[in-house]
């Protein structure tokens, strides 16, 4: 049962690394444009705030090693997003992401690792506090794609919510629903599987109109800022270039 579960979580590291290090193409045309244009700094900095609590869960639980590292990955990557938004964005921007930063990534992260690592000396209520907390914020990742499913219906275009992304959240909510249930830890095991479920959602979203025709006015009945917690890099140049017009 080890060896089943350790390669469980082997391939839950795999997928999971994929999916933080999906906007990557977003970023390096970020760099070679010096400028985020209409990105939101707000899901790269509460992706940075989950993976950090992961991370905590990981080292504080025993025997969640692979859960550790894999966050750990992922809080390196996104901590390298929002670097690149302090250097790039506009003034307000550039404000309001270290604004977020501050309060989410430092503040909150802080004091809740003040609270539970000084003044709860109960493991088990520790890790209880530090998995819920990490749950709620995986599910709001999970969810997040599903702001585009109203663009889609009206549209009758999957160009704004993109498969890749579709399809690794579900995969990663499936290996990591599965790794949960073998190792009997609900607080991985709920979230994931409401991202299952979520991404399954999406995916049948996608088949039903990825071949029927756009609607003609469908670039303007998206909003800018309905973007995804680990944003996708389909929409980068008309996000870079729309910024020569602010």
């Amino acid at each position: 049962m080890d060896l089943v579960l350790f390669s469980i979580g082997v391939v839950g590291n795999v997928i999971s690394v994929l999916t933080f290090a999906s906007p990557i193409t977003a970023f390096w045309r970020i760099i070679q444009s010096r400028s985020t244009g209409y990105f939101e700094p707000t899901p790269y900095v509460v992706t940075l705030l989950s993976s950090s609590f992961w991370v905590y869960y990981g080292v504080t639980k025993p025997d969640a090693f692979l859960v550790a590292t894999v966050n750990g990955v992922g809080a390196v990557l996104e901590a390298i997003y929002v670097s690149l938004f302090l250097l790039y964005a506009n003034p307000s921007q550039r404000m309001k992401t270290a604004v977020l930063v501050g309060g989410l990534d430092v503040g909150a992260f802080g004091a809740v690792f003040l609270v539970t690592w000084f003044g709860i000396h109960d493991e088990s209520v520790r890790i209880s506090v530090i998995g819920t907390i990490g749950g709620f914020l995986n599910i709001l990742m999970y969810s997040s794609p599903l702001a585009a499913v109203k663009t889609v219906i009206n549209t009758k275009s999957v160009e704004f919510m993109p498969f890749f992304l579709s399809l690794f959240l579900f995969l990663n909510g499936g290996v990591w629903t599965a790794y949960a249930i073998l190792a009997q830890d609900v607080f991985l095991g709920i979230p994931n599987g409401i991202g299952f479920f979520l991404g399954l959602i999406q995916l049948a979203i996608y088949m039903i109109y990825m071949n029927s025709k756009a609607s003609t006015n469908s670039n303007e009945t998206v909003e800018e800022n309905q973007q995804p917690l680990i944003q996708p890099s389909y929409d980068v140049d008309r996000e870079i270039d729309s910024s020569d017009r602010v």
